[in-house]
């Protein structure tokens, strides 16, 4: 199955079920082998193209004023977009620039940030301020280096100021763009280990034009955000309960050694066959969000690898915690149909 997303003369292709995103069937595989100049600025072309059409409009799109780039930067650490867009024109009323912030008591900063939740972006974005406004007469540092000694600002927040407010072609890795680079390139190490955040910081650098970098940037981030989602894996798992007992399996694979709920076995039926869940939530694994859903079911033989453990035992043996959730839900609710959001 494919989606296709036409950028001008230059087609991108999704395949779903794949982890690959591939822009240009025939290119390169290996994440340090760079594209060559035609390939790179056909690229270019194509992303800003379909920016100008499906880009967000966002407020702090339209400055180039440091200080409200900082604002935005600091609130979208680890929140959503939507989240953010009132309490970002609430902040700028209250606080319209450096100095205003920086004259703010840390009970004023912290009540305007209340909602927003990890109030250390606050007190850091506070700091920041004072820095700002005593140590620089109120010019913002331009430089990466320089950026980087500020409150509260690592090496994205550095360089996503330095594009958004300055201009400079530099390379922006987050959860979006690093999650479109690797499927990009098919890159086949972790991108969280420091060889694959290496190679993703270089190769997104090597993409990133002389011209217009902020609008680029800009538009990688909407196609990670909008386009090229995180992927949503679908685990299906059995509970089965006789005299006191549940059924658990020793998993081979994701859960090495640990005890889970039996994997739903289909015997040749369709996945639509199978009645509605009894119990259904969603969980964080690496990169991906993966939807853990429980069955009611009877089995007639068991297989190697499964066991009986007494409800009074399972606390004494490891099982992981999507699973165990799961496990003291439907035990302890005891109902047909359990759905929970996690």
């Amino acid at each position: 199955m494919r989606v296709g997303i036409h950028f001008g003369f230059t087609f991108l292709s999704f395949r779903a079920k794949s982890r690959n995103l591939l822009l240009f069937p025939e290119t390169f595989r290996d994440v340090s082998t760079p594209l060559d100049m035609t390939k790179q600025r056909a690229f270019q072309r194509a992303l800003l193209g379909w920016y100008r059409e499906r880009g967000r409009d966002l407020p702090w799109r339209r400055t180039r004023d440091p200080y409200a780039i900082l604002v935005s930067e600091f609130m979208l650490q680890q929140t959503q977009v939507g989240t953010v867009l009132p309490y970002y024109k609430d902040w700028l009323r209250r606080f319209p620039n450096f100095a205003a912030l920086a004259r703010a008591s840390e009970a004023e900063v912290l009540h305007a940030w209340q909602g927003l939740g990890y109030y250390n972006r606050a007190r850091n974005l506070h700091a920041t301020a004072k820095i700002v406004a005593t140590r620089h007469c109120e010019h913002f540092p331009r430089s990466i280096d320089q950026l980087q000694q500020l409150p509260g600002v690592g090496k994205y927040t550095a360089h996503a100021i330095a594009t958004f407010a300055f201009d400079q072609p530099v390379a922006i890795i987050e959860a979006n763009t690093s999650r479109l680079l690797s499927r990009l390139f098919d890159l086949r190490i972790p991108i969280d280990s420091t060889a694959g955040r290496n190679a993703l910081w270089n190769s997104a650098s090597a993409l990133t034009p002389k011209k217009a970098p902020a609008a680029y940037n800009s538009a990688l981030l909407d196609l990670g955000a909008l386009v090229c989602l995180p992927r949503q894996l679908v685990e299906k798992h059995a509970f089965v309960v006789e005299h006191d007992k549940v059924l658990l399996e020793k998993s081979p694979a994701r859960w090495r050694g640990m005890w889970i709920l039996p994997p739903v076995k289909l015997d040749g039926f369709k996945p639509s066959s199978l009645p509605r869940p009894i119990y259904t939530a969603v969980f964080p694994f690496t990169n991906h969000r993966v939807t853990l859903k429980v069955f009611r079911q009877r089995l007639r033989q068991i297989d190697n690898g499964k066991c009986w453990f007494p409800f009074r035992k399972l606390d004494s043996i490891p099982i992981p915690s999507p699973h165990r959730r799961a496990i003291d839900a439907l035990l302890g609710l005891n109902v047909s149909s359990v759905h929970a959001q996690r």
